[in-house]
């Protein structure tokens, strides 16, 4: 063989460097990304059970902050401890469940998104037939106010 056509085998070290370059670079790519669409869309949403945990603390700040203007301050004061009580018993028997299981929450958040879907395409297609029906059948005024009393909505 002539020079032009061999080639060199590299040496293990050097495939070593090279992986690792290639991984820091998809690294500081990927980084670069992310911190392009936190930039431009904002901070994504947690997961299902780090967003509950935001909305029982948000639900707790505001529950705390209510200020009763037409209770006494003696009424006021026994209301904010009770109010204070009720939190701290909420956030007790919730935060267990979110730490045990927090995939749990992925999965009813995705099935309530799929049964949104379904609604929706239920609600789309009921729609679909209520407009496409014929003029002449309706006579001469053509709106139509929904289904009558015997007619059936099909979700299936």
């Amino acid at each position: 063989m002539s020079d032009a056509t061999e080639r060199e085998v590299p040496e293990p070290e050097a495939a070593d460097t090279d992986a690792d370059a290639w991984e820091k670079a998809c690294a500081e790519d990927l980084a670069a990304e992310k911190a392009r669409r936190r930039a431009q869309y904002g901070t994504p949403p947690g997961s299902a059970a780090e967003e509950l945990r935001k909305l029982v603390d948000a639900v707790s700040e505001k529950l705390t902050g209510l200020q009763g203007p037409l209770l006494g301050a003696v009424a006021q004061g026994a209301v904010e401890q009770t109010v204070k009580q009720v939190v701290q018993q909420a956030k007790a028997a919730v935060e267990p469940v979110i730490e045990r299981n927090p995939d749990v929450f992925d999965h009813l958040a995705a099935a309530g998104g799929e049964l949104l879907a379904a609604y929706r395409s239920a609600v789309e297609g009921q729609e679909g037939r209520w407009t496409r029906g014929s003029d002449a059948a309706k006579g001469p005024d053509p709106r139509d106010e929904g289904p009558g009393p015997a007619e059936h909505i099909d979700l299936d």
